[in-house]
């Protein structure tokens, strides 16, 4: 049975967007894996599609400044409002990322602390989403948990669903799907204690 509050984290994201944004700030604690995340990247200037892109800052605003046009998704669309206006140039949607209505293909997918509120039912077909947006050669980059199961955290004071599949499942799943994991880390201590996969589309 899926928890009732992964049904609403969309709703949660766009009734506390300022609280998110106030919590989440400026500070890029991801540089190290965003190093790595653009060094696996096939071309010069790559088209990256940023999964739960939030207000687009920190990590879409980096990938801007070091070359990517970003194509950034997100359900809030009280978040998109804040990335269109800082970086107007860029492509944003308001989708859940369950449907992408995305054109690709992209050289990279990146869904940072945003593909985790998907329940375990709702990861395992994403694979195959990542699969059809992604270029031959293209990065992947996506935070998880460790193992199968639900953790509830908090935004504004409010629960705040985040589910998970074990490892060996992320390993099988990218595996069938055609990508070839490049680093994993649990529980990165350098990166706020992160679970962080970075692959590449064969």
């Amino acid at each position: 049975m899926i928890h009732p509050l992964s049904a609403g984290v969309m709703a949660l994201y766009q009734a506390h967007a300022a609280a998110f944004e106030r919590d989440r700030g400026a500070a890029l604690i991801e540089r190290a894996w965003l190093a790595d995340f653009l060094a696996a990247l096939p071309t010069a200037t790559p088209r990256v599609l940023d999964i739960g892109c939030g207000t687009g800052v920190p990590i879409a605003g980096h990938l801007i400044e070091h070359g990517c046009r970003i194509t950034g998704v997100d359900s809030s669309t009280a978040l998109l409002a804040r990335a269109a206006a800082r970086f107007p140039e860029q492509a944003w949607i308001a989708a859940d990322m369950r449907q992408l209505p995305c054109a690709g293909p992209f050289d990279g997918l990146i869904a940072w602390h945003s593909f985790f509120h998907l329940s375990p039912e709702d990861q395992r077909p994403m694979f195959a989403q990542f699969r059809r947006l992604a270029a031959p050669g293209a990065a992947l980059m996506f935070t998880s948990g460790t193992t199968l199961g639900e953790a509830i955290g908090q935004l504004d004071g409010q629960p705040l669903y985040h589910g998970s599949l074990d490892s060996a499942e992320y390993r099988e799943l990218l595996a069938a799907n055609g990508f070839e994991v490049l680093r994993h880390v649990e529980w990165d201590a350098a990166c706020g204690n992160a679970t962080v996969w970075l692959a590449r589309r064969t």
